[in-house]
Parts: C-alpha cells; sequence; structure tokens
C-alpha cells in the first residue's frame, strides 16, 4: 500500500501539480528511510540475539534469571520487527504498522527494564570473571563496530524515537484521504505513548539518583530523604535571618516536592564526615506560604518570608536570581502540593466520626509528639479526627520536625 501526499489548497494547475510532486517525493522519502533504517535495525538485533543471548544461553555462563534481567524481551522484539520488515519490503506499510502496534508491549517491558538491565550488567561484570572475558570476546566481533554491550541494549529505546519523528514525518505528508491513513495516525499515538513512557522513566531515575545523592550527604541514617512519590527540586545555601538582633546563620536547605529541609554543615574537622550535613529541621509545604519580603528589583539579594502552622523562617541571600529561583520553586512546590490535597478532599466523602456514648462525651485524642531524637523527614501521617479536635489535629500534621 502506498501513501499518496496530501492535496494543497493552491490555484493553478501547474501549481498543485508541482505542490503534489513534492508532497509525493517527501513521502516516498520517508518511507525509504523508514525501511532502511529498519534494516539496519534488525540486524543489529539479530547480532544481540546471536552473539549474546544464545551463546550465553547455550554455554550457561548466566543464570536464566540474570539473562532475563539483561536483554530482558529483546527476542520478542526481534521478532515483532522481523515481521514489521517484511511488510515495509513488501509497500504493506499500514497493515505492518498495525500489526507491530498490537504488540508494542514488549517494548513497553524492555525500556520499563532498561536501568534495572544496566544495574544486574554492573554486577555481573564485577562478580564473574568467565562473563567479562565473554562479554569481551563478543564486542571485539568486527559486526559490532566496537560497540559496547551496554550501548546495545539501548538500541531498542533508541529506536522507540526514531520511529516517533519517522511516522510524524510520514503522516505529515499523507492526505487523510488515504486508505491507511487512519493506521499510520493510530501507529503514530501508539509510538509516542511509549516514547512518552521513556521519558517519564528517565526522570523517575534520575530523581531517585538525586534523591540518593542527597541521602548521602546527610550524616547518619535518621533523617530519610527516600521516601515515595517524593522528587527533588533543588538545594543551596541560604542564610537563616534570627528574630532577635544576632548575626545571620547560613544554613544548607534542601526543598523537595512535600518538605524543605534544613541542615548545618559537619565539621570540617572530621575525616569522615568533613563534607556532610546534619540535617536540623524538616517543614512540611502542605500548609506553607512563602512570601518575597523584599527583593523585587534586581538590587543585592533579598529576603523571603517562609511560614508553617507553627514555624515562621526568614531567609535571604546575596544573590538576586538565586533568591528569586527559590521564590519561584517553593511558590510552585506549594501550590502543587496543596491543589492536589483539594482534589484528594474533594474526592473523600464528608462523613462524621461515629462514637460511642463513652468518646462523645468525652472525646480526647492523643497526641503522636515529636520527640528530640526523632530525626525522620518523611511526610506527617494521618490520623482520625473528631469534630471538637479538627483545628489541633491540621496543626499538628503540618508542624515542623526538629531533628
Amino acid at each position: 500500500m502506498s501513501f499518496s501526499p496530501r492535496p494543497p489548497s493552491l490555484s493553478g494547475c501547474n501549481s498543485i501539480q508541482e505542490q503534489r510532486d513534492r508532497w509525493e517525493k517527501k513521502c516516498s522519502r520517508a518511507v525509504k528511510e523508514l525501511v532502511q533504517t529498519e534494516q539496519h535495525y534488525c540486524q543489529q538485533l539479530e547480532l544481540v540475539t546471536t552473539f549474546f543471548v544464545e551463546i550465553l544461553k547455550a554455554k550457561g555462563t548466566l543464570k536464566e534469571d540474570v539473562r532475563e534481567g539483561i536483554f530482558s524481551s529483546i527476542k520478542s522484539i526481534l521478532s515483532m520487527n522481523l515481521s514489521l520488515l517484511v511488510h515495509l519490503e513488501n509497500g504493506n506499510v499500514g497493515k505492518g504498522l498495525e500489526q507491530f502496534c498490537s504488540h508494542l508491549h514488549h517494548y513497553n517491558a524492555y525500556v520499563d527494564n532498561i536501568y534495572n538491565a544496566n544495574k544486574v550488567l554492573a554486577i555481573q561484570l564485577k562478580k564473574s570473571k568467565a562473563f567479562r572475558r565473554f562479554k569481551k570476546l563478543q564486542e571485539a566481533r568486527p559486526q559490532f563496530n566496537n560497540q559496547k554491550l551496554e550501548d546495545l541494549l539501548q538500541m531498542p529505546v533508541q529506536r522507540i524515537n526514531q520511529y516517533e519523528h519517522l511516522l510524524q514525518d510520514l503522516a505529515a505528508n499523507t492526505s487523510p484521504d488515504n486508505p491507511g491513513y487512519e493506521q499510520l495516525s493510530k501507529a503514530v499515538a501508539a509510538v509516542c505513548e511509549v516514547s512518552q513512557r521513556i521519558h517519564d522513566n528517565a526522570q523517575r531515575h534520575e530523581n531517585h539518583q538525586q534523591l540518593c545523592r542527597v541521602q548521602k550527604l546527610l550524616k547518619g541514617r535518621k533523617t530519610r530523604v527516600l521516601a515515595p512519590g517524593r522528587w527533588f527540586i533543588r538545594e543551596g545555601w541560604l542564610k537563616i535571618v534570627p528574630s532577635k538582633g544576632s548575626e545571620t546563620k547560613p544554613k544548607m536547605f534542601f526543598l523537595f516536592s512535600d518538605l524543605l529541609l534544613e541542615a548545618k554543615s559537619c565539621s570540617p574537622l572530621s575525616v569522615s564526615n568533613g563534607k556532610k550535613f546534619v540535617g536540623q529541621h524538616a517543614y512540611p509545604l502542605q500548609d506553607a506560604a512563602v512570601e518575597k519580603v523584599f527583593g523585587h528589583t534586581r538590587s543585592h539579594g533579598g529576603l523571603l518570608s517562609l511560614t508553617f502552622p507553627k514555624a515562621k523562617l526568614l531567609v535571604m541571600s546575596n544573590n538576586h536570581d538565586d533568591l528569586n529561583d527559590w521564590y519561584q520553586c517553593l511558590s510552585s512546590a506549594i501550590r502543587k502540593l496543596q491543589s492536589k490535597h483539594t482534589v484528594v478532599q474533594r474526592d473523600e466523602p464528608c462523613r462524621r466520626p461515629l462514637l460511642s456514648p463513652v468518646d462523645q462525651t468525652n472525646p480526647v485524642r492523643k497526641r503522636n509528639m515529636n520527640t528530640g531524637a526523632e530525626l525522620e523527614c518523611s511526610a506527617p501521617k494521618r490520623t482520625k479526627q473528631s469534630a471538637d479536635t479538627k483545628q489541633s489535629a491540621e496543626a499538628s500534621t503540618s508542624s515542623c520536625v526538629i531533628l
């Protein structure tokens, strides 16, 4: 099936025909590029499957679960792409893409595992001398053009990005009246979903690395930065302006999607902890507010006022751009968190708690007090609230944790 060009809206037979010829050339060029790149891609996949997956299986160098952890669904991907290549070479672009998209779950499984694959590969290279020797020997084959296995494993991920651009280019030069246009449009949408999945996975992986990095910067194990749903935003030095007339104190601040962590430097005399920090306070952002006291113009720095239910901070910076970035990041994080909390509250049914006769006469609730030894910076836990203690409960869940 061939794709006809999109009809232009030009006056004059010669101009219309010339424009149609240009669309036809662009469409043919896009199909040709798709076929040629698919041929090369399938050849590379076959090489990886033959010289790595199959030989490793035959030799028994790695266990089956380890091989699957590294190569995931690459054999299924090769099978579906070989089928696509046959359709493309025979001119059945629409049918080939339709069949290809019905098996995209193999690509989803592969891209979801790619970071784990790199981790498993690195572990096996450290553990197994036989695998290190095998990998080096196979990579030296002329068919791989000096490419490492780590690079070869990225091919399916990179191919999805190529599909996105190639199919979008092909769709842009295909007439909606063409019988295969609907199939092409569905293929573009399906591939874009996988491409977005790759982008989201990359963001989550980068965020996890940032959280791990910050966790290693903090002394001890009691200040926990790693938490589900938490995103790292930024870090930097700010000066705390005390309420009384003493000097400002420089502190390191780590801003996350749900809290602001204040820390101080460890003693530089310490050999093991000289470049680390000690967490002091964790301020939840749920009921926080930020205000720019001064620094609205490009002067020398500025001052920010941070208000929490049970704490208030005045922080300053001599760098105007840095202070403005802090203000923007804090405002955005607070706004997103409060918006998310509002949606959750709307979804929850408004029911009064069922109290026993004893509870109705004496509705007393135990409070979870944060002791000085408690250093966890996790999100505050929700507790059941009675009608008389609603206000105090809201204050306690949003208070700062003294570290």
